[in-house]
C-alpha cells in the first residue's frame, strides 16, 4: 500500500534539465537568496526593509567601479567607486561599504562611509557610525549622534508642499502688494 517507490535520482540535483524552454528563464535555486526579503521576520534582508518591495544586496566582497542605477531598494557593504542613481527607492550603505560615489535616490540611510555628493528625493540619514564627506540635497535630514559629516546641506521642500504654501502666500500677501505699476507716493 505504501511501498510506491520511485527511482533513486535526484531530482533537485540534476545538473542538466532536459526539458528546458528556450522562451522562459530558468527558475531560482531552492537556495537562491531571490525574494528573501519578502518573506517576513525570518528574512535576511537590511534593516528597516519593507516587506512589500524586494532589496538588491551587493556584499562586502564585491568592488563595483562605474555606474550603478536602477528603481529596487538597494543594499549596500562593498565597495563603489563611480555613480549611484536609484529613481526613487531607497540606498542603504551598510556599516562596511565605502562608498566613493555621487548617489541619488529616494532615500538614503548611512551606517557606512561616502565621500561624495548625496542628494535624497525624501530625506538622507546618517547613522551613529556613518560618514559622509561631500554636500547633502535632500527635503529631510537626521544626523545621529556619533555620526560624521563635513559638507553643506541644501534643505528642498517638496513640490507638493511649496505648492500648497505658494497658493496660502498668494492668498495672504495679494491685498497689501500694490498693483502692478503703482509706485510710492510720497506726502
Amino acid at each position: 500500500m505504501w511501498d510506491h517507490k520511485k527511482p533513486d535520482m535526484p531530482q533537485a540535483a540534476d545538473p542538466e534539465p532536459k526539458n528546458l524552454q528556450t522562451n522562459q528563464p530558468p527558475k531560482p535555486a531552492p537556495g537562491s537568496l531571490e525574494g528573501i526579503t519578502k518573506t517576513g521576520k525570518d528574512s535576511v534582508g537590511p534593516p528597516g526593509a519593507t516587506a512589500d518591495r524586494a532589496t538588491a544586496r551587493l556584499g562586502s566582497s564585491l568592488h563595483v567601479k562605474g555606474e550603478i542605477s536602477g528603481n529596487e531598494d538597494l543594499y549596500m557593504e562593498g565597495t563603489v567607486e563611480g555613480l549611484v542613481h536609484l529613481d526613487e527607492p531607497k540606498l542603504t550603505v551598510g556599516a562596511t561599504a565605502k562608498l566613493t560615489a555621487d548617489v541619488i535616490a529616494g532615500e538614503v540611510i548611512v551606517y557606512g562611509s561616502v565621500k561624495g555628493n548625496v542628494r535624497g528625493k525624501d530625506k538622507i540619514e546618517i547613522k551613529k557610525d556613518g560618514s559622509v564627506n561631500g554636500d547633502l540635497t535632500t527635503a529631510q535630514i537626521i544626523i545621529e549622534d556619533g555620526a560624521y559629516f563635513k559638507g553643506s546641506i541644501e534643505i528642498e521642500k517638496s513640490a507638493e508642499k511649496e505648492g500648497d504654501k505658494n497658493v496660502f502666500s498668494r492668498t495672504s500677501s495679494a491685498p497689501a502688494m500694490p498693483a502692478a505699476g503703482a509706485e510710492p507716493k510720497s506726502i
